[in-house]
């Protein structure tokens, strides 16, 4: 009793607690990792009903002694909210009756093969081995001033350059990026289909393999749309009627457009970088009067700590970790845009975690 009465020693526990917990963080990527290539997910949609532990060993093809193993990892899952337990009309194990089975949740459909929103790709290539080493050298990487982030320190080469010699690291990006396309693609279409209205072409700079432009392009048949990405992105993919893939450096050049759009690219990039990328787009576009803008959908940092700043400054480390980039707020992205000679912005949060933002020459 005079333990628990002890402030100092409750301090002293709840501070060795928080440290373990977040030593253990990395146990709730991983598990959701484990259960996605178990294609856990699948399963339990495909059984269409509350699925027993016995009736999920079953169709993983796991040992039956690996049972109380699978019921430890959905315990977790469960408590993470990625699946929920619902009771059981009547099923029977060899344990005796089972009371309960397992359903998704919203969050878990999100991970379904079938699902079009699909962003388990996503998910899977942040979790990549080669992207996780690097952070076992961040602390080598602040006392080493050659390198530019901890993924040259680790790897020697910056990541996309690393992409070029890995096709499966490459292909993983390339899918990644896709099922995030869908889904931004699908809502920006329900509540923010104004920003292309009116457009007669737009130059999507960093489009990937196009998931989102072909998404838009079939929007707006009537609008000219050009994904643009380095060569060995785009070679060999065919366009369609009003879709078409140009090969080429933002660094040196950007086609000509009304309007020039930027998913989810400009993070990767330094401050100086950025400036230079926007001064070319003010280049390549009209006045504000005759309808030119830069569309970037990309994080803006909510500084005053509401509950998707966490996710966001996660992403920063992530950053730190890969790239020339950060996540930035709205002062950073004012700032930016006033240093490469915009004259306005306008910002609407429709994206969760991300924002669009329409910057006027």
């Amino acid at each position: 009793m005079a333990l628990q009465n002890d402030e100092q020693t409750r301090v002293l526990l709840n501070s060795q607690a928080h440290i373990l917990n977040q030593a253990y963080s990395f146990v709730k990527s991983m598990s959701l990792k484990c259960a996605i290539e178990l294609e856990i997910p699948d399963i339990i949609n495909r059984h269409g009903a509350p699925m027993s532990l016995s009736e999920l060993v079953d169709a993983l093809y796991v040992s039956k002694e690996r049972s109380q193993h699978v019921y430890r990892l959905m315990s977790f899952l469960v408590h993470t909210g990625f699946f929920v337990t619902q009771s059981l009309s009547s099923t029977t194990s060899v344990d005796g009756e089972e009371k309960e089975g397992y359903m998704l949740t919203p969050v878990s459909q999100l991970l379904l093969k079938e699902e079009s929103f699909n962003i388990a790709p996503l998910f899977l290539v942040f979790l990549d081995p080669i992207m996780m080493d690097p952070w076992q050298n961040m602390s080598k990487w602040f006392r080493n001033e050659n390198d530019i982030n901890p993924f040259q320190t680790t790897h020697g080469k910056m990541a996309y350059e690393l992409a070029v010699t890995e096709p499966k690291l490459n292909q993983s990006i390339n899918e990644g990026m896709a099922s995030d396309g869908r889904l931004v693609a699908s809502v920006i279409l329900k509540h923010c289909k104004s920003i292309f209205e009116g457009l007669d072409s737009v130059v999507d700079v960093g489009g990937g393999t196009g998931t989102f432009a072909r998404c838009i392009a079939e929007a707006f048949p009537n609008l000219s749309y050009i994904n643009f990405d380095l060569p060995q992105v785009v070679n060999g993919l065919e366009g369609s009627k009003n879709l078409s893939f140009v090969g080429g450096d933002m660094f040196e050049a950007i086609p000509k457009a009304q309007a020039i759009l930027f998913k989810w690219v400009l993070h990767n990039w330094s401050d100086e970088e950025c400036i230079g990328i926007l001064k070319r787009c003010k280049e390549a576009i009209p006045t504000k009067e005759n309808g030119g803008k830069v569309i970037i959908i990309e994080m803006v940092v909510n500084e005053s700590g509401n509950k998707t700043l966490e996710t966001q400054l996660l992403f920063d480390m992530f950053e730190l970790t890969l790239a020339t980039g950060r996540q930035r707020s709205e002062k950073d992205w004012a700032k930016l845009f006033h240093d490469a000679c915009f004259s306005d912005y306008k910002l609407y949060p429709v994206l969760g975690l991300r924002s669009v933002i329409e910057v006027y020459p």
